[in-house]
């Protein structure tokens, strides 16, 4: 059984900026996400303590990696934390 396939569509490259952009979004919803763990883990009934430790352990490493490559990058962390707050105010 061979099979040809054959490319529908040009697969067209990311910008750099378009990347940057992406890494600020994936380092908000991380924040985000470890946020959240934080808070359920706060009013956990037991059973579900391990699996907000393990949710709190694996965004804080994720976080701690988006974080350094956004550095290198160059890109500023306080340019990410001013678009978080801002994403996140009430009123």
């Amino acid at each position: 059984m061979n099979y040809d396939y054959q490319k529908e569509d040009i697969v067209l490259e990311k910008t750099e900026e378009e990347r940057n952009i992406e890494l600020i979004i994936s380092v908000l919803k991380t924040k985000r996400e470890l946020d959240l763990a934080n808070r359920n883990f706060e009013t956990a009934e037991p059973g579900l303590i391990d699996y907000y430790v393990y949710q709190i352990k694996a965004n804080k490493s994720k976080l701690d990696f988006l974080v350094n490559k956004a550095k290198q990058k160059g890109i500023s962390l306080n340019m990410i934390e001013e678009l978080y707050y801002k994403k996140n105010q009430v009123g």
